[in-house]
């Protein structure tokens, strides 16, 4: 622990200077975001690119995120551990995995930085490895009965109920449970139907097809840019399709760094993932992005980036670089954009299209922060329209040395007029509706 103290503290001045390195280089950069974002020239930062994380605070007494206009926020529950993910069932209770980035020997000199610097956030530690189930009973928008589902998992993330079996994405592997709906505690044995290489990148989500027989499975990759090698890169950064009848498993699409959110567009059917790139070439290169997945697609990772730009610090395969295609809608460089629901026009007021909600994690490895923020974007005709809007602000102090929360991710509330927010730091699953609800 003292050897991390000491590191978080080198960190720190690493963050400092990269300050003062952007500073020279001309100040703040527009951000990429949107449908032609414009991305800088990369600039390769060497072994141990920037390193910079706000110290994780958690909220004080009577303290809230920023609400839009219009909109306020509530604690739906209060005092979880590291609350990750969320699934509304559909008699109303709502589940949420609790689980933490944990285990493993860091190899290098920048793995140890890291570690520091997550230990500081709050964000690296001991795993909850447990699904909570909460209740609202009387529908006031707090649950008053609270839960455990399921416990003893493998750093749970992604979640689905079908009919009477309730799935979990744990990091090494897709279980299923029997399970009825409304108990409070299942106790089947688990069922294993997929097995995936643990650590690295390590959340696994989960979103059923909408006929039901298939589950789609994000997997991110082990590393930044395959430095491990790319045998150690097998069945990773991909989205698996999982066929409930056969169990048979297939990367449905690849070259995703690490794909977390998972959302059907009604009226395309076409699935959307919100991506991680890569570090070390700069605050807004390359940025994350919201993407549709196209059967058999390749998205670049590690080869290049934002279509078919060459990172050429990787061996290049230009056959495979040719087949790059270009996303969707950039989300901004390092935005860490984790969670990702659909939110039919009217669900909040004053979001009068429909659109997809982004929990964006926050960054650290950047010279000024960007993320931390609920964000929606607007689409027409099954694809982003107009520029994004914020849900949910103020979960980073305005000097940037502290974070009272993280958002993760994000769904529907129960009553099909609110949104819930998980918040890894704050350990509180927010609820935002109407300011006059």
């Amino acid at each position: 622990m003292v050897f991390y103290d000491v590191l978080a503290k080198v960190v720190a001045v690493v963050g400092a200077g990269a300050v003062k390195w952007r500073s020279l280089q001309g100040g703040p950069r527009t951000p990429a975001v949107g449908e032609a974002p414009e991305i800088p020239a990369a600039r390769p930062q060497g072994s141990i690119p920037t390193l910079k994380m706000p110290t994780a605070r958690g909220w004080a007494p009577g303290q809230l995120p920023t609400a839009s206009p219009g909109l306020k926020v509530n604690a739906f529950a209060a005092g979880l551990k590291h609350p990750r993910w969320i699934l509304v069932l559909p008699n109303g209770d709502v589940t949420v995995a609790e689980a933490l980035q944990s285990g493993g020997q860091p190899r290098a000199l920048f793995d140890h930085a890291m570690v520091a610097t997550m230990r500081r956030a709050a964000a690296f530690g001991e795993s909850p490895n447990r699904i909570t189930l909460l209740r609202d009973a009387d529908r006031d928008g707090v649950a008053e009965e609270r839960f455990a589902l399921l416990e003893n998992q493998s750093q749970p993330f992604g979640m689905a109920l079908l009919g009477d079996t309730f799935y979990v994405g744990n990091t090494d592997g897709v279980m299923a449970f029997d399970y009825t709906l409304g108990e409070t505690a299942i106790r089947a044995a688990a069922r294993r139907l997929t097995t995936f290489k643990p650590g690295g990148h390590w959340t696994r989500s989960l979103l059923p097809s909408p006929d039901g027989r298939r589950l789609y499975v994000g997997v991110g990759s082990l590393s930044n840019i395959a430095e491990h090698g790319f045998e150690a890169e097998e069945g990773r950064a991909c989205i698996y399709e999982l066929d409930l009848e056969t169990n048979d498993c297939r990367v449905f699409a690849g070259g995703l760094r690490n794909p977390v959110g998972l959302a059907w567009e009604p009226s395309s059917q076409r699935l959307w993932t919100v991506v991680n790139e890569r570090d070390g070439l700069g605050d807004e290169t390359p940025p994350d992005y919201l993407t549709a997945v196209a059967d058999g697609g390749f998205y670049g990772w590690p080869y290049c980036y934002w279509g078919q730009t060459v990172d050429d610090r990787v061996p290049q395969d230009p056959a495979k670089v040719a087949t790059a295609r270009t996303p969707d809608y950039a989300l901004g460089g390092h935005t860490a954009s984790l969670g990702l629901c659909w939110m039919p026009a009217g669900t909040l007021p004053g979001f009068d299209t429909d659109g997809m909600v982004i929990g964006q994690h926050g960054s650290w490895n950047r010279s000024t922060l960007s993320g931390y923020r609920v964000m929606f974007v607007p689409f027409a005709n099954g694809r982003p329209a107009g520029p994004a809007r914020d849900i949910l602000s103020g979960f980073l102090a305005p000097d940037e040395s502290v974070s009272y929360g993280r958002p993760v991710g994000v769904a529907i509330g129960p009553d099909g007029h609110s949104l819930l927010v998980a918040d890894d730091v704050g350990d509180v699953i927010w609820r935002v509706t109407g300011a006059s609800a």
